[in-house]
């Protein structure tokens, strides 16, 4: 099985490290990731200018950065190399990509680009402080994945690790945990401020409780935007 595997907080980053050691063992790994953190940039792709993609040297599979976001080291990797992927990996995220901030997160960005290119996706994130369990689990969360035949049904996995816990759990997207307060300076300038939303709610159903509760949640995801029940009751014949 030939492996794309990127992520969003670079090429330099401890989470990619792992996850290439453990994707190796699966497959024949090729790594195409931001030279620099690129956190945050949802979907963005450059349009207007160049910019550099680099060999990366002394690494034990063949490995490139490039100086823009997720999306766009998918887009190289696919369109640009004309390479054939059988799966894509993205992360493994340092923080986790829960709720509507997916929005957001160039982790699941990458995905949402490779499954749009034709190539099924996995994004993996684990807890701020510590990627123990989801180096303990990954394997267990892939082999449920696969078991479970998700990616037949859908094009995009998204995979968050609690800080502590093993429990598996199917889920779907909650509301979002994060929001910002924002400092306007006297320099004229803007300052956002993280501020958690998360109540503490035990909706397990919830990709947001399921993980903030000590279970790893597995949610299926779909480049598809359009509000299906609008789009019947608008498309529906009367009479």
């Amino acid at each position: 099985m030939k492996i794309l595997l990127t992520n969003d907080d670079g090429i330099q980053s401890e989470g990619i490290r792992h996850l290439i050691a453990w994707a190796k063992t699966i497959g024949e790994v090729t790594v195409v990731a931001p030279k620099v953190q690129q956190s945050a940039k949802s979907r963005s792709i450059e349009i207007h200018n160049c910019y550099e993609l680099k060999r990366m040297e002394g690494w034990d599979v063949e490995a490139y950065s490039v100086d823009s976001t997720p999306a766009d080291c998918v887009r190289v990797a696919i369109l640009g190399m004309k390479r054939k992927f059988d799966l894509a990996l993205s992360g493994i995220n340092c923080g986790p990509n829960l709720g509507a901030d997916i929005h957001y997160s160039g982790t699941v960005a990458a995905c949402f680009e490779a499954a749009q290119l034709g190539v099924k996706a996995i994004a993996f994130s684990a807890a701020f402080n510590s990627f123990d369990c989801a180096i303990k689990n990954i394997s267990r969360a892939y082999d449920e994945i696969i078991g479970r035949q998700m990616l037949a049904h859908a094009d995009i996995v998204n995979v968050n690790f609690p800080m502590e816990g093993d429990e598996i759990l199917v889920t779907r997207m909650g509301p979002a945990i994060y929001s910002d307060e924002f400092e306007f300076l006297p320099d004229g300038t803007v300052k956002p401020r993280l501020v958690c939303l998360y109540e503490g709610t035990r909706d397990l159903t919830l990709d947001t409780d399921a993980t903030m509760t000590g279970h790893i949640s597995i949610t299926p995801l779909c480049n598809d935007l359009t509000d299906f029940s609008a789009y019947q009751k608008l498309t529906k014949k009367i009479g």
